[in-house]
C-alpha cells in the first residue's frame, strides 16, 4: 500500500500535543503565585502515574532541575516540598534512562539533605524516593557513601516509624548489593546489626522482610557480620532460631528462602556448624523443597543456588541432600519445565519463564557440580540420571556464558570420578565440545574446562586417544603462557597427566611444542604450583631408560642447569623433593648417569641432602646414590670406587641406622651393592 499523508501527519500533531500538555506542566513550575505551583505540581502528579511517555516528556523538558530547586528551597512549603519529592519518586519508578537523568541531575544528595528536616511525612517521602532511584541497577551505590554522616542518620531515623523503617533498610539491602566488604563493614560499623535485629518481629511484614534481606547481604561472606550475628538476641531468642521460625511452611516462600540464606551464610563463613540442627534440619531441606516444579522459576533458580553453596564444602550435607526429597531426579524438571505448575494458565507468566529457562539450566548444572564433588555414588546417581550427559553437552555450547561456565562445572565434578571418565564420558564423547569450548572462551570458564581436560587426559582414561589427534597439545602449551597462574597450572598439569606413561612419540611432540625455552622459564615460575607441576611433568618426560638417554642426550646441559638451580634456590622441601626424584630418574639411565658423574657439584649437592634433616629428601637422596651404584650395569665398578672416595659410603652406613624404616632399608639395599 502506498504510503497515506494524512496518518502521517496526525501522528505528528499528537506528538505535538503530548509534548504541548507536558509543557503546560513545566511551565506551571515557574508561577509566582506558590499555590498555582503547589496545584501545578500535583496536577503533575496525576499525569504522571502509570504512564511512561508523559514521564520521559518532562524529564525532557527539564522539569526535574525545577522540582529539585522547589524541593530544597526553604521559603517552599512543607506540602509543596512534599508533592515535589513525590512526582519524583513517580518519574524515577519509569525506565532506567528517567533513573540516569534523575541521578545526573544530583537527586540523591538533594534527597538525602531533604531527611534533615523534621517533618515526618517528607522524610518518607524522600526516603520513598530514594528507594526507588537506589534499587535501580543503574545508579552507583557508592552514592550513599560519599558522605559519612549520611549512614549513620539513617540509622537513627529508623526508629520513626514502620514506613522509614522499610524504606531504610531496603536502602540499605540494595546498596551493599555488590557483596563488598567495604560497604559490609560501613554499615556493621555503624550498628546496622543492633539497629535492624528488632525490626525482624516488626508487626509490619514489609519491614520484616527487608531487614531480613539485608541481613542476607551483610553476612554474604563475611566471616565477622557472622559470628556476631550467632549471639544477637531478638526479644529474648537467638537470632538463629528467629530466622528457623521464618522458614516454616506457613510463611511466605519470599521469606522462607531469604531467611535460608541467611542461615547458610552464616554457615559458610564459618559461625554456625555444617552439623548444626538448624542447618541439617530446617535450613537444607527448606532448600530442596524450593526446586519443586510447584515453585516459580525464580524461586527454583534461587532455592538451587543456595543449596549448591550451602554444601559445596561439605561431603556429609551432600549426602544428606542427595536423599532428601529425590532431589536428583526433581532437578531433571529443571530441564523439561520451566513453568510452575500454577503458572501454565498465565499466558505471561509462560512467556517469561521460556525467555529465563536457561537461568533453571544453569541453576541445576551448579546444583550437580556440588552435589558430585565428593562422593562416588552421588556422581554415579546423576550421569544416571535421563540423557544427563546430553544436556551437559548441549550445555557446554549454549549461547549464555552463565549456562556454559555452569555446564563445565559439572563436568569437571563428574571428571573426578574414575569410573565416569571410563563410561559414561567415554560415551559421550565428551572431550570433543570441551575442545571447542577451550578456543578463545573468557577465562573464567578456561579455568573449569582446562581442569576437567587434566582430569580427562589421565592415564586411565579412554578419551585420551582421540583427544591427541586433536591439537590440545598446542592448545595447552598456549595455556602456559597465560599471565593468569590458574591457567598456567592447568596448561602444565594437563601436560603432565599426558606424559604420565605415555609413548616416545607423544613426549617428543610436548617437547617439541611447549619448546625447552618455555619449559626452562616455567621452572623459575613464581607461583609454586606452576613450578610443581613443571616438575612432575619433567619427571613423567624422565622415565624410562631409552626415554631419558633419548631426552637428556639433546637437553641434558640444560636440565642439569635447572636442576642446580633449583637445589640452590630458597624452596619448599616439596620442590626440592620433587627435583631429586627427577635426578634419581636421569641416574636411572645408561648414558644419563655421567651427566651425574662427571658434575662434581652435584654429587656434592646429593651428599648435602642425603644427611639432610628432612626424610622426604634424604630418601630422595638416597635413591640417587642407589641407582648410580647399581650392579649388572656397564661401569658400575668405576661409578662405585668415585663414589666410595667421595665418602658416601660412610654416609649410606650411617643411614643404615636411621629411625625412619624406609630411610634405613633404602641404604641397605644401597649397600648390598658394594657387597655383591
Amino acid at each position: 500500500g502506498i504510503c497515506n499523508g494524512e496518518t502521517v501527519s496526525v501522528i505528528i500533531v499528537l506528538m505535538q500535543e503530548v509534548t504541548a500538555t507536558s509543557r503546560h506542566y513545566v511551565d506551571r513550575l515557574f508561577d509566582p503565585d506558590p499555590q498555582k505551583v503547589l496545584q501545578g505540581v500535583i496536577d503533575m502528579k496525576n499525569a504522571v502515574i502509570g504512564n511512561n511517555k508523559q514521564k520521559a516528556n518532562l524529564i525532557v523538558l527539564g522539569a526535574v532541575p525545577r522540582l529539585l530547586y522547589l524541593l530544597q528551597q526553604s521559603s517552599s512549603s512543607l506540602e509543596l516540598r512534599t508533592e515535589c519529592s513525590v512526582v519524583l519518586g513517580s518519574l524515577a519508578m519509569g525506565t532506567e534512562n528517567n533513573i540516569k537523568s534523575l541521578v545526573d541531575c544530583h537527586i540523591i544528595p538533594a534527597l538525602l539533605q531533604g531527611l534533615l528536616c523534621p517533618d515526618l511525612i517528607f522524610i518518607e517521602a524522600c526516603l520513598r524516593c530514594l528507594r526507588t532511584v537506589f534499587i535501580s541497577p543503574v545508579t552507583p551505590v557508592q552514592l550513599l557513601y560519599t558522605d559519612s554522616t549520611v549512614i549513620p542518620h539513617l540509622m537513627s531515623l529508623l526508629s520513626r516509624s514502620q514506613r522509614t523503617q522499610e524504606y531504610i533498610t531496603q536502602i540499605f539491602s540494595h546498596c551493599c548489593k555488590v557483596f563488598t566488604p567495604e560497604h559490609q563493614t560501613v554499615l556493621f560499623n555503624h550498628g546496622a546489626i543492633q539497629n535492624i535485629a528488632p525490626l525482624l518481629i516488626s508487626p509490619s511484614y514489609k519491614v520484616r522482610m527487608q531487614a531480613l534481606k539485608c541481613f542476607s547481604v551483610l553476612a554474604y561472606e563475611n566471616t565477622q557480620v557472622s559470628m556476631t550475628l550467632v549471639n544477637v538476641l531478638v526479644d529474648g531468642e537467638l537470632l538463629s532460631q528467629v530466622f528457623v521460625r521464618m522458614m516454616q511452611r506457613d510463611q511466605p516462600i519470599e521469606m522462607q528462602l531469604t531467611a535460608a540464606k541467611c542461615l547458610t551464610y552464616m554457615c559458610r563463613a564459618g559461625a554456625i556448624r555444617t552439623d548444626d540442627s538448624c542447618v541439617v534440619l530446617k535450613t537444607l531441606p527448606c532448600l530442596v523443597r524450593m526446586c519443586s516444579k510447584e515453585h516459580l522459576l525464580e524461586e527454583r533458580v534461587e532455592g538451587a543456588e543456595t543449596l549448591a553453596y550451602l554444601m559445596e564444602p561439605d561431603v556429609e550435607l551432600q549426602r544428606i541432600a542427595s536423599t532428601t526429597d529425590h532431589l536428583v531426579a526433581m532437578l531433571a524438571d529443571y530441564f523439561k519445565y520451566p513453568s510452575s505448575v500454577s503458572a501454565i494458565t498465565d499466558i505471561k507468566r509462560l512467556d517469561h519463564d521460556l525467555k529465563h529457562a536457561h537461568e533453571l539450566r544453569q541453576a541445576a548444572f551448579k546444583l550437580y557440580a556440588s552435589l558430585g564433588s565428593n562422593d562416588e555414588d552421588i556422581r554415579k546417581k546423576i550421569t544416571e540420571t535421563e540423557n544427563m550427559m546430553d544436556r551437559i553437552v548441549s550445555g557446554l555450547s549454549e549461547s549464555s556464558i552463565k549456562v556454559r561456565l555452569a555446564a563445565v562445572r559439572c563436568l569437571h565434578s563428574l571428571s573426578r570420578s574414575v569410573q565416569q571418565l571410563r563410561t559414561s564420558f567415554h560415551d559421550h564423547a565428551v572431550w570433543k565440545p570441551l575442545m571447542k569450548l577451550l578456543q578463545n572462551a573468557p577465562d573464567e570458564v578456561l579455568v573449569m574446562a582446562s581442569s576437567t581436560l587434566c582430569n580427562l587426559l589421565l592415564e586411565f582414561s579412554p578419551s585420551k586417544e582421540p583427544i591427541l589427534e586433536s591439537g590440545v597439545i598446542e592448545l595447552l602449551c598456549s595455556l602456559t603462557q597465560s599471565d593468569s597462574p590458574a591457567l598456567r597450572v592447568n596448561g602444565i598439569w594437563a601436560l603432565m597427566n599426558m606424559a604420565f606413561q605415555a609413548d616416545q612419540k607423544v613426549k617428543g611432540e610436548i617437547v617439541r611444542c611447549l619448546g625447552t625455552e618455555q619449559l626452562f622459564r616455567l621452572l623459575s615460575d613464581p607461583d609454586t604450583n606452576v613450578l610443581m607441576k613443571t616438575l612432575g611433568l619433567l619427571r613423567n618426560l624422565l622415565s624410562t631408560r631409552p626415554h631419558i638417554d633419548q631426552i637428556m642426550s639433546s637437553h641434558g646441559k640444560q636440565i642439569m642447569q635447572a636442576v642446580t638451580l633449583i637445589l640452590e634456590a630458597e624452596h619448599s622441601i616439596e620442590v626440592k623433593e620433587q627435583t631429586l626424584c627427577i635426578l634419581a630418574n636421569i641416574a636411572d639411565g645408561n648414558t644419563a648417569k655421567e651427566l651425574i658423574m662427571t658434575n662434581d657439584d652435584m654429587l656434592q649437592k646429593i651428599k648435602y641432602y642425603m644427611g639432610h634433616s628432612n626424610v622426604k629428601l634424604q630418601l630422595a637422596a638416597t635413591f640417587c646414590i642407589s641407582n648410580l651404584i647399581w650392579n649388572e650395569e656397564d661401569g658400575s665398578q668405576e661409578r662405585q670406587d668415585k663414589l666410595r672416595e667421595m665418602g658416601f659410603v660412610d654416609i649410606l652406613h650411617k643411614l643404615t641406622q636411621a629411625s625412619d624404616p624406609n630411610l634405613s632399608d633404602r641404604a641397605k639395599t644401597a649397600m648390598q651393592q658394594y657387597l655383591a
